[in-house]
């Protein structure tokens, strides 16, 4: 863990002096120092303290950097494919069991001519247009704003189904955090 780092980091973007945390924690300016560059691991209780004077959570300081906020722009998004129809994703963003992606599909297309299954759970908003989602027994349609969701492993479709280009804002959980797409 990298946390002496995270607090040196925050206490500069804050402007606050090592001095100033030990007057407030009544820990050593010694001590802190090796705490930022990480030649000593303080206690949770100690760690509380200095969480406290940098006005932060704990839990912030515990976390890993890739667990942190991460950041996609617009003109960033990793923009793919999928399936026959070749139907345009962007990759929104996501954690190692989330995925959020954007996709478009022109009047007519489906994600595929038969229902497929996959790991995971899916939680779909069209955003505009007009879609059909059909998975086992149930079907529905759904016009902008509409949402549904359901469990991926039973066989499922989406199409548009009406005259101009739908978008669908997907969200999609995994146990696993394998690379694979599932649309």
């Amino acid at each position: 863990m990298d946390i002496g780092s995270t607090i040196r980091a925050i206490r500069k973007r804050k402007n606050i002096t090592i001095a100033q945390i030990c007057e407030e924690t009544g820990l050593s300016q010694g001590f802190m120092s090796q705490v930022e560059t990480n030649k000593t691991s303080p206690s949770i209780a100690t760690l509380e303290n200095i969480a406290q004077s940098l006005n932060v959570p704990l839990a912030y300081l515990l976390l890993k950097k890739e667990d942190r906020m991460h950041i996609v722009r617009k003109n960033e998004r990793r923009i793919t494919t999928s399936g026959s129809e070749n139907l345009k994703v962007e990759h929104l963003s996501s954690t190692k069991n989330v995925k959020m992606r954007l996709v478009e599909f022109p009047p007519g297309s489906s994600t595929g001519d038969v229902p497929h299954a996959h790991e995971g759970e899916e939680v779909h908003v069209v955003v505009k247009g007009s879609i059909y989602a059909e998975q086992g027994e149930d079907t529905a349609e759904f016009g902008e704003g509409d949402s549904f969701s359901w469990n991926a492993c039973t066989p499922h479709v989406v199409r548009n189904i009406g005259e101009d280009t739908a978008i669908v804002l997907i969200a999609i959980y995994t146990e696993s955090d394998g690379g694979q797409e599932l649309l």
